[in-house]
This record gives C-alpha cells, sequence and structure tokens, in this order.
C-alpha cells in the first residue's frame, strides 16, 4: 500500500512516521520545505488539559503523553522539556504595583504573575521546525520518501469516486490513499474535493537569543497598549531561545509559504512590549522577526478524516494553536484509520469534515 501526504509540516511529517509504522510506502509531497511555516515558527507550547470540557480534550491528552515518550524512540534533540505556565499582566502606569518586584526575578518590576497555570506535570515545549524536522527525518529513514513539488489535483478513478494518486506540476504519482496535510494551504485543494473552508490567520512573533539567562517558564500576559488589553505569549525554550508572540490579525495568504511576512508595524509594536517585560529582551538579541498563517476553520475544531464524498482520501488541518501539541496524536489517528480503517486511541468524530458545509470551488478560481 501507498500513501502520498501533501504537505511536510508537523501534521505531514508525525503521520509519515505512524504509516512507515505499520509497514505503509510513504511519499511526502512538499513545495517550499519541511516545517516551512508555522511548523518552523510557531511557539512549540504544550499543554495535557487546557481543552478539557472540549472536543479537543481526548486528542489533546493523547498528543501530551505522545510527545513525552517520542524522545525516547526518535534520534534527534528537539528541546522537549516540561515547564511551569503563569499568567499575570503589565501593571499600568498608575497601578501600585507598577514599580514592584516581579515574582519572577528575571522579569521587570511592575509584571505581576497573578497565578500559576501549567506545572512540568501538565505543560511543556519543543522546538517545532526542530521537532517536525526530527520526525521527518525518522520517517524517512525508515524507508518514506520526500519529494519536492506543487499539487495541482487529485487523481481519482473511472467513477470519480476513489483517490489513486495525485499531480504534481503535471506529473502523476499512482497511490491507494492521499492525505492532505497542507495548513491553511489545505485550502487549495478544495478546488479538487469536497472540503470545507480553512482560513489563515497570521501570527508575528519575535524569536530571542537569550541563552540559558530564561527558566523554564512560560508566561500569558495581558498588556494594556493605548487602553487596549493585548495578549502576549513568552515561550523559553531549552535551546537558548525565547519566542514572543501577540497581535494575530487576519491577512490575505500568499500562496508560497516561503512568501509569508510579517507586519512591519505590528512586529514595532511587539518589539516594545517585548522590551517592557525584561530587561533581557535587548534588540541585540533578536534572532527572527517572523510571522506564520495558522490553519483554523468556522468552528474552531480541526478538520481530520475522510474527505465527503470520496474514498481514500483524508484531510487533516485546522488545528489552530494547537498544531504542535496536536499532531503526534493525529499522525496516530490518521495512520490507524488509512491503515486499519478505525482509529484505536482517539475518536475523531468530532472532526468529521463532513460536519461543515463544503466550501464553493468557484470562489478558488481566480487563485
Amino acid at each position: 500500500m501507498r500513501v502520498v501526504i501533501c504537505g511536510s509540516g508537523v501534521i505531514g511529517a508525525c503521520t509519515a512516521w505512524f504509516l512507515r509504522r505499520h509497514g505503509i510506502d510513504v511519499i511526502v509531497v512538499e513545495r517550499t520545505g519541511i516545517a516551512a511555516a508555522a511548523s518552523g515558527k510557531a511557539g512549540g507550547f504544550l499543554a495535557r488539559d487546557w481543552c478539557a470540557g472540549s472536543p479537543l480534550d481526548a486528542l489533546a491528552r493523547r498528543s501530551f503523553s505522545l510527545h513525552a515518550q517520542l524522545p525516547d524512540e526518535i534520534a534527534g534533540d528537539w528541546g522537549y522539556r516540561p515547564m511551569n505556565a503563569y499568567s499575570g499582566f503589565v501593571a499600568s502606569g498608575d497601578d501600585a504595583r507598577r514599580t514592584a518586584p516581579s515574582e519572577l526575578s528575571w522579569l521587570s518590576d511592575g509584571i505581576v504573575i497573578a497565578q500559576r497555570i501549567g506545572t512540568p506535570q501538565t505543560t511543556a515545549i519543543v522546538h517545532p521546525g526542530k521537532f517536525t524536522s526530527a520526525m521527518m527525518n525518522a520517517a524517512l529513514a525508515q524507508g518514506a520518501e520526500l519529494r519536492l513539488g506543487r499539487v495541482t489535483g487529485i487523481v481519482r478513478d473511472a467513477n470519480g469516486t476513489r483517490a489513486k494518486g495525485v499531480e504534481i506540476d503535471g506529473d502523476i504519482i499512482a497511490a491507494d490513499a492521499v492525505l492532505i496535510a497542507m495548513g491553511p494551504w489545505s485550502l487549495l485543494a478544495a478546488q479538487w474535493m469536497s472540503l470545507p473552508a480553512v482560513y489563515g490567520q497570521r501570527s508575528p512573533s519575535i524569536v530571542y537569543d537569550l541563552g540559558a539567562n530564561v527558566p523554564a517558564d512560560a508566561l500569558f500576559l495581558e498588556h494594556d497598549e493605548n487602553g487596549s488589553a493585548v495578549s502576549i505569549e513568552v515561550f523559553p525554550r531549552a535551546d537558548g531561545s525565547t519566542h514572543i508572540t501577540a497581535l494575530s490579525d487576519i491577512a490575505p495568504l500568499p500562496l508560497d509559504p516561503a512568501a509569508v511576512t510579517p507586519d512591519s508595524d505590528a512586529i514595532a509594536r511587539l518589539q516594545a512590549m517585548s522590551e517592557c517585560l525584561s530587561p533581557l529582551f535587548e534588540p541585540a538579541k533578536i534572532i527572527a522577526k517572523q510571522a506564520c498563517f495558522r490553519p483554523v476553520t468556522q468552528d474552531g475544531l480541526p478538520l481530520i478524516g475522510q474527505v465527503p464524498q470520496s474514498e481514500r482520501l483524508y484531510v487533516a488541518t485546522g488545528h489552530n494553536v494547537w498544531g504542535i501539541l496536536n499532531a503526534p496524536a493525529t499522525g496516530e489517528a490518521v495512520a490507524q484509520l488509512i491503515a486499519e480503517g478505525a482509529t484505536r486511541d482517539v475518536d475523531l468524530a468530532p472532526f468529521d469534515p463532513a460536519r461543515l458545509q463544503p466550501l464553493d470551488p468557484s470562489l478558488l478560481q481566480a487563485r
């Protein structure tokens, strides 16, 4: 059996590895490069139970457990480490706490820590780009194949109901099953199949190189900017880099992931807010000013499962802020679905693509 995976982000990489564990031949098709989009530019934060009470809960818990296991099974160092997580706020100018030392000594005065919202048992972090690359390299080492190219269509049987392969820049790759895992660019696949809309939400971020100066403390802070509350997130990683993000917005999705750029005004605002948080966040320590598009759906839940009105055609995208967290369990479940016809660890029913209206493909003709 041969499966073609369209996309070498974290979802595609994890699925490739789990499929190889089933002994299935895998070809991953990628337009730009491994982890070229959100999978390489996200924060990498993991939380075991922050989706409790939602349809994502079982997926998140299974995936959090897999993240803890994978460093013992796959070669490479992607900086997996348990960590604390705190919520708080930046005291405003008229707040008496403005000049008070922060509970966390590496932060500036006036950074108020309200509560601990994660412990090393419930929250952790990875470097997303290194994790994605390690998963893909592990799949390749087990016999998977990576091909560079742009997916331009799905090949079907004579009845038009069963996927038989993919068209790559005019060439055909035959397959017994096809998985669409192209993040927000999965939207383009609605030209070839009945698929709900996938939107891209742009998230700017700045990465600082601070070495070992920052403890393993993830921060979720409220910052007052001209009378408006802005949520800012700080993720120190094991490799010494610290990822800071805020100010997500909606922007046109470029056709090429390599063409994604941050809004200069958003980056300037983010840098100013970062410098208020700690004296460690100096301009000279910046190693990246970037942005990525997170894939989101109409109801906020991912699309995972068989594409409606199509046999042997699957989709896995729309994970929003939890893509890195939920990638291992998604890959495991999709591999089980393709190889065995059913999942064993996570019920994918809440993520069935058929729950949402398909996008009118005529809306994409201009693209």
